[in-house]
């Protein structure tokens, strides 16, 4: 498979598809979730909530961090996560122009 052309698409583009990846796994969304409704920073409390073995919680949240969707604190021996307030604002920002530039017309396929 060749390499990907992201140099052809706009900065918004590679941005949005890079903070999509990022959350397209159904353990990251509730990872994600699970944050917001805590509204707090999380600790280990990850494992026992999704069921899910530590070392893969932490390739996750790995994931997360490294596209900017949540941040880190390290506490301790401990590390607290949370969502980043200026990431999750641009991808709200993006997603809903990404949505919003639908509009249903009277003719379609």
């Amino acid at each position: 498979m060749g390499a990907s052309k992201t140099e052809i698409f706009s900065k918004e583009q590679n941005e949005l598809a890079t903070l999509l990846k990022a959350i397209a796994h159904p353990a990251r969304i509730a990872i994600l979730q699970h944050i917001i409704i805590a509204n707090a920073c999380i600790c280990g409390d990850l494992v026992e909530e999704l069921g899910l073995a530590q070392a893969t919680i932490s390739q996750h949240l790995k994931e997360l961090k490294n596209a900017g969707i949540i941040q880190g604190t390290i506490d301790g021996v401990k590390t607290c996560y949370c969502i980043d307030p200026k990431t999750w604002l641009r991808l709200q920002m993006q997603l809903g122009g990404f949505f919003n530039d639908y509009k249903p017309g009277s003719t379609c396929c």
